[in-house]
């Protein structure tokens, strides 16, 4: 199976003396396990850095430069004038791994490249272009820059010649998640709903910035949290988005029945979600941390906001175990020695937010390196699969559950007790057998049933016969089965089948050729045969996924762009609800068979959608294997009847197809999206082709099969 390598990233490694204290010591969750400070001043940065890092902290946030040091540009200053002081500390005050891992700059919060004053945009855009360079000078792991306005066409054009230039340092642009407008309003006691809505979302603004900078893939996002958060439906969309990091105000937090901070009940469902993505926290420093908010005070620190289980304390009774920062203070009272860093409680709460992140599923760990990574889907008719490609499949016990199901309910539909005591045999061909998951599945379904089978396992896999004819003479079926080496298409078969059983399905259902195989195949049934599957259908819809289409882009060529590539989406959310594209039935009695397709997709969003940004499209499909008077069973990787295994397991053989966009789509509040797809057969292959017509017309992809096709 051919993939795309994902982009590489800069060694997050420290030397053992340096090593801070991972939050809360897990491993499952990627680079989540690093928390960070921010601070506003650092007038001692070692003692700064040695404070944080005692404090719990993995990393600092420091000021480049001086925050007061604004100084003009070169082209503006007087000759004459003395040489101005350094405007940045030296570099020998940290080594080499110290600033590579231990801290991420920030740049002056008084630059504005896109000034109305020519002077200050002068002198903006050379303090940007200096603080920079002296960040890559530093191989720092990361710059956090200031939002964007919604007109920071020059401040873009900066970004991006570094952006080119730069080869380990990634740059966080810092984005509110509420307007600050609306957050003002929300400090107010006003509602906050009613109030943003007049207010420009500042997602708007990352995503102008980010057409600007043409979605590069060391610019990501840091998203400022305060008292305030959006909705639900505005949150979820940043998860497609390249967001890299967190900003925790000291606003966001409350205080709890014991003194202690906590984050209100959707704040923590928000930092817990970011964290599953593998973003970190910065906690801000600055203010006086015994100031929180009380959790009596405003809506999202009512006493139902704030999750109790958080905040009580273990008395005897049902309550919940005290948490981090209060066994903390605990022991630093009774030792009444201690000096505890002032943002140490915020932290030690942090962890405990990581740590009651539900654990990794044994089914989620086996995928995790999977996860948002491109696999080109197979050529099965081109190519033999290799014994780890039928291994990984044999173990979803779901889809193998599923057939059983479907064999089982046909069984009993086609032949009554009475014919089965009478010793009625049904004919019953495997069609791409493999190593015999789908021959177990219909013999088990034989011996629930009570009715006789007689299989024949067709297999055009050379290595993959030996392994069926192993297991007939270990398991004993020789009167049962027999095993046929041969490509379905050619197979002259001796008698006709009553069943005929594949799974010849693909991420997007028809992706690897199962109409055109079972067209092939249908000759082997009996006029009033049945096909298992017996239809499915494939379903599209709009989606953010930066990563996916960084890493196609990565590539550097046109067909990397025009491929469909099969993924588990992780790190994605959907622009709009999936839509019907594609159904196939079998077996197919039509008098011409066509299996080009064509659909036209109204994704309709409505009134009060947000803006987002369109990377693609995420297909799936839903299978019908059987529908009869015993019963109607499916096979479903699409969302809302996703099949699912009897531990409640999502069945993980096929991951959704994900279609790119040669350019990312902005849709703007309230609008739909508008998209077309053809299913097109040419001689020896078939292909896709893909297009947006609104809100933009763009191009019609993979024309011609110029870039991808399946071949017959």
């Amino acid at each position: 199976v051919a993939s795309i390598d994902a982009p590489h990233r800069p060694s997050r490694a420290r030397s053992r003396r340096d090593v801070a204290m991972p939050l809360a010591r897990r491993t499952d969750l990627g680079d989540s396990n690093y928390a960070g400070l921010e601070v506003e001043t650092c007038h001692d940065l070692q003692r700064c850095l040695r404070d944080t890092l005692d404090g719990g902290f993995d990393f600092l946030v420091a000021p480049l430069a001086h925050p007061r040091h604004r100084r003009p540009a070169p082209s503006a200053r007087d000759p004459s004038a003395p040489q101005p002081a350094p405007f940045a500390r030296s570099d020998l005050l940290l080594n080499s791994t110290q600033w590579s891992s231990q801290v991420v700059g920030k740049t002056s919060p008084w630059i504005d490249a896109d000034s109305a004053s020519a002077p200050s945009r002068r002198d903006g855009e050379a303090a940007l272009r200096q603080e920079l360079m002296w960040a890559a000078h530093l191989s720092l792991h990361a710059v956090l820059l200031p939002t964007p306005s919604f007109s920071a066409a020059n401040y873009a054009r900066v970004v991006n010649q570094f952006l080119s230039a730069l080869s380990s340092t990634a740059l966080w642009v810092r984005v509110p998640v509420v307007a600050p407008e609306a957050e003002a309003a929300a400090a107010r006691g006003e509602n906050e709903t009613s109030e943003s809505t007049t207010h420009r979302d500042p997602f708007e603004a990352w995503a102008i910035f980010r057409a600007l900078c043409e979605g590069h893939p060391q610019l990501g996002v840091c998203l400022d949290v305060g008292a305030a958060l959006p909705t639900d439906e505005e949150i979820e969309r940043w998860v497609g988005e390249p967001v890299r990091a967190v900003v925790i105000a000291p606003a966001a937090f409350v205080t709890n029945k014991r003194g202690f901070p906590v984050l209100p009940k959707r704040h923590q469902e928000f930092v817990s979600l970011m964290m599953r993505r593998n973003v970190q926290v910065i906690l801000r420093g600055g203010g006086d941390t015994s100031s929180e908010r009380d959790d009596g005070e405003g809506d999202e620190g009512s006493g139902d906001a704030v999750d109790e289980h958080m905040v009580a304390v273990q008395s005897g009774g049902g309550d919940a175990a005290p948490t981090p920062a209060e066994m903390a203070r605990m022991a630093s009272d009774a030792r009444g020695s201690e000096n505890p860093h002032p943002m140490r409680r915020r932290w030690e709460y942090v962890v405990y937010l990581f740590r009651k992140i539900e654990p990794t599923t044994e089914q989620e760990l086996q995928e995790a390196g999977y996860r948002d990574y491109l696999q080109a889907p197979l050529q099965p008719l081109m190519d033999n699969l290799e014994s780890a490609t039928y291994e990984t499949f044999e173990k979803d016990a779901s889809k193998y559950i599923q057939y059983e199901e479907a064999v089982t309910a046909c069984l009993l539909d086609r032949v009554s007790d009475a014919d089965a005591a009478a010793g009625r045999v049904t004919v019953l061909m495997v069609v791409g057998a493999g190593r015999g998951p789908l021959v177990r599945a219909s013999l088990r379904a034989s011996e629930r049933s009570g009715r006789a089978l007689r299989v024949y396992a067709v297999e055009k896999n050379p290595n993959a016969v030996i392994t069926l004819q192993s297991l007939v003479e270990s398991e004993g079926w020789g009167d049962v089965v027999t095993v046929v080496a041969s490509d379905m298409r050619k197979w002259a078969f001796s008698e006709r089948a009553d069943v005929l059983v594949s799974e010849l399905l693909g991420s997007f259902g028809d992706n690897e050729l199962s109409p055109e195989c079972l067209d092939g195949a249908q000759r082997f049934l009996k006029e009033d045969g049945v096909s298992i599957p017996n239809a499915y259908t494939s379903y599209l819809a709009p989606v953010t996924a930066a990563k996916q289409w960084n890493d196609a882009k990565a590539r550097g060529d046109l067909k990397h762009m025009e491929t469909p590539y099969v993924v588990k989406l992780h790190r994605h959310a959907l622009v709009a609800e999936p839509r019907e594209v594609f159904t196939f039935e079998h077996p197919n009695r039509s008098n011409v068979i066509d299996n080009t397709r064509y659909a036209k997709l109204a994704f309709v969003r409505g009134e009060a959608a947000k803006a987002a940004t369109v990377h693609g499209f995420a297909g799936y499909f839903d299978a019908t294997l059987y529908a009869g008077p015993a019963g109607e069973v499916h096979c479903s990787i699409y969302p809302p009847t996703h099949t699912l295994g009897p531990g409640g397991e999502n069945m993980f053989s096929w991951f959704p197809i994900y279609f790119p966009l040669r350019t990312p789509v902005d849709v703007p509040a309230g609008a739909d999206v508008e998209a077309h797809c053809w299913r097109c057969v040419g001689s020896g292959k078939v292909w896709y082709e893909w297009a947006v017509t609104a809100p933009v017309v763009g191009p019609v992809h993979n024309v011609n099969g110029r870039s991808y096709w399946v071949g017959l």
